[in-house]
């Protein structure tokens, strides 16, 4: 089976936001977004999410991605 791979990062690079300037908009606990930007969780909640893809003006699918098993 393969893995989702998180692109937070890529997508606040491409926005030109930081960390905790989206922890605020987004009201997320700093640790708790870098944790999702790093790949260090293995859930996230959908209001979460929604708040992210909100904050960020994306998709999904621009933060998640799915990896198969090589």
């Amino acid at each position: 089976m393969g893995h989702i791979v998180l692109r937070l990062d890529r997508v606040m690079a491409d926005r030109k936001m930081s960390l905790n300037e989206l922890s605020e908009k987004v009201g997320v606990a700093n640790v708790n977004l870098s944790k999702i930007k790093n790949g260090h969780i293995s859930a996230i909640r959908f209001s979460t999410l929604a708040a992210i893809c909100d904050v960020l003006q994306c998709q999904p699918g621009d933060i998640l991605e799915y990896s198969p098993e090589e």
